[in-house]
């Protein structure tokens, strides 16, 4: 049984629905310490003149802030800007605005307090779009684990009875095989590999790779994480 484990990010990008889609089980990250100017709380969408981030503020409370326990600034209308940047911005013309724009800008709708029930509910959109039925389980409901990097890994993939751990290969640096190895379980480089596809905004211009997953759902559609999947195993 492969297993992949990661944070949650908010407007996940391919890397990470590529990571879900591959393995048995997915399992969130949300007891581990909050990083600060990361993917957890922002991320890129396309527009006509580059990239545009878009940021969550967050309530500043102390550096050992864990996730699960972090709370959404909603002192200022931030989702009114996330909103209208991707509604009339980017993405209004998008071929497949009129069908996943509604559900996407729905998460607007909602004035959310815990941060990662924000980033999950933007995941799961994009989820049930392109088809993908990956089971999900929150770290923080696995129990109790205090031990660090590739230790808590091989702990959580060994509590869900992982036989293998799919890794990105941006934990090449610091994840240690053999500390799998002492659980029975195998590890498993993702190798991800972007796939290039239109967007309907950049026309003449440079691809712009790395941007959330709503880009290729709204300039593709459903069917476009096929480009993804095709793209594990081109040359």
């Amino acid at each position: 049984m492969r297993v992949a484990l990661h944070q949650p990010h908010y407007l996940p990008w391919l890397g990470l629905l590529d990571k879900i889609d591959r393995c048995d089980l997915f399992v969130v990250l949300d007891h581990v310490q909050f990083e600060r100017k990361g993917w957890q709380h922002r991320n890129y969408v396309a527009a006509k003149n580059g990239p545009v981030l878009l940021t969550v503020p967050v309530v500043q409370r102390s550096r050992s802030e864990r996730i699960i326990d972090k709370t959404v600034n909603n002192d200022s209308p931030w989702w009114d800007k996330h909103r209208k940047t991707l509604a009339e911005h980017c993405y209004r013309k998008a071929p497949f605005w009129e069908e996943y724009g509604p559900q996407i800008t729905a998460v607007y709708d909602r004035r959310w307090e815990r941060l990662v029930d924000l980033s999950m509910a933007t995941t799961q959109v994009v989820l049930d779009a392109f088809g993908i039925t990956t089971p999900m389980v929150r770290s923080s409901e696995l129990g109790e684990f205090t031990a660090q990097k590739s230790e808590l890994l091989a702990q959580i993939s060994a509590k869900v009875g992982a036989t293998t751990m799919l890794s990105g290969e941006g934990a090449r640096a610091y994840l240690d095989p053999e500390v799998f190895d002492r659980y029975g379980i195998e590890v498993e480089w993702q190798g991800f590999r972007h796939p290039e596809y239109p967007q309907h905004n950049r026309r003449g211009q440079e691809f712009l790779p790395r941007m959330a997953a709503v880009d290729l759902l709204l300039n593709v559609g459903p069917e476009g994480m096929e480009l993804v999947r095709a793209a594990r195993t081109s040359a």
